[in-house]
């Protein structure tokens, strides 16, 4: 069997673009991949170019050989766009690997040691702007069986927070625990916009309310900065999303800086590379809580590594999605008590349409995250999934 094409499809979510990537073989086996890489679609296809003129013509089973000769290659190693097409790439490879041999690919890996996996949401709040709106919301969210929320509270703040800020969102988690419970738990969300001062006293702020974790309190870019966070913190730390290999995670472990590790099967290399940071996780005793807000095949990727990584914590996964994600894959997901089903199909066990995905081009969409417009995650007529 050899590769014959690989082809980008980049589809308007609303917030973003998914990027599919399909790999063709000569044997009429297709994989599919995920680079989703919010906001900077464009570079990203031209690393997929590249990733084709070498892999056009070769073995698609090599995949381990690929991936080094892929990684070592680029010369410039290693960040967010070289390493998301090749991990969309990778998937593919994995994908066409358990189609061949009619199995899923998390018995490639081993085996399953989860049936299934918890959930936590995210965009649960699309819409809500006040504290009372998005206790509302919650309340919603609980009675659908969902047993853990993630949101950012803190609007346009960065680097420092305002009292005013700060109150708004500390009211907001009060109202929002208030309104679950505590049979619910909350992960309060960062996105790397703090000083450390400013995430100590946030941290402090939130231990009352026993959140699961605080995630991305600093940011990404001075791991140093999170391990003196995490060592202060009364609440536990969770980071990683923007981190893209096991070389680069290599510094988060040996600085202890987080209590739960977040890498993304779209960015940070693929299916073997998440299982390579899951198993150094494991003999760390840290939580593996795969950031995963993207799309359908990312989704599909990350179950098959999560049916097989004993230190599995929880799984991230959107709430609600555009009208039209049912066209786009065949995707088909079993939810029960805040959990998801592993499929057992073949390779992911998901397809892409390429017609529907062509319905819906590429669109621009910009970075909300300090704009105070964060929780225009999803477009009013969004529909459940799952």
């Amino acid at each position: 069997m050899k590769i014959v094409d690989i082809k980008p499809f980049v589809v308007d979510c609303f917030r973003t673009n998914w990027v599919f990537i399909k790999v063709y073989t000569d044997e009429g086996i297709c994989g599919v991949g995920e680079a989703t890489l919010e906001y900077k679609e464009k570079a990203l296809l031209g690393a997929v170019e590249h990733i084709k003129e070498y892999l056009t013509g070769k073995d698609p089973f090599r995949i381990e050989d690929h991936w080094h000769h892929i990684y070592r290659d680029a010369y410039w190693r290693g960040g967010p766009v070289l390493m998301s097409a090749l991990s969309a790439v990778e998937c593919a490879l994995w994908d066409i690997l358990g189609k061949s041999l009619g199995v899923p690919v998390y018995q490639l890996l081993g085996g399953k040691v989860n049936e299934d996996v918890r959930i936590y949401v995210n965009g649960w709040f699309s819409g809500a702007k006040t504290p009372e709106e998005f206790a509302q919301k919650a309340k919603i969210a609980m009675e659908r069986g969902v047993t853990a929320l993630k949101w950012d509270p803190f609007g346009s703040s960065y680097l420092d927070i305002s009292s005013e800020a700060m109150d708004r969102a500390i009211r907001t988690v009060a109202m929002v625990r208030e309104a679950v419970g505590n049979s619910v738990d909350l992960l309060i969300e960062g996105h790397g916009r703090f000083n450390i001062p400013t995430a100590l006293k946030i941290a402090r702020e939130l231990e009352p309310f026993k959140p699961m974790f605080f995630e991305e309190p600093v940011p990404p870019d001075n791991l140093d900065a999170l391990k003196t966070v995490r060592e202060k913190s009364p609440v536990a730390i969770s980071a990683g999303e923007r981190l893209y290999s096991r070389w680069d995670y290599k510094k988060m472990f040996d600085l202890m800086a987080a209590d739960y590790i977040q890498p993304d099967i779209s960015h940070a290399g693929g299916i073997m590379e998440l299982k390579k940071i899951a198993a150094e996780a494991e003999c760390r005793y840290i939580g593996f809580a795969p950031h995963n807000p993207s799309g359908p095949v990312a989704n599909a990727a990350t179950l098959q590594l999560a049916a097989c990584c004993p230190n599995f914590s929880i799984l991230e996964i959107m709430y609600s999605d555009v009208p039209w994600r049912g066209d786009v894959t065949n995707e088909s997901l079993v939810y029960e008590n805040g959990r998801i089903k592993i499929p057992d199909a073949p390779g992911l066990g998901i397809e892409i349409d390429e017609d529907a995905c062509l319905a819906h081009p590429y669109q621009v969409h910009t970075l909300r995250h300090y704009t105070g417009a964060l929780t225009d995650i999803r477009p009013p007529e969004s529909i459940f999934y799952f």
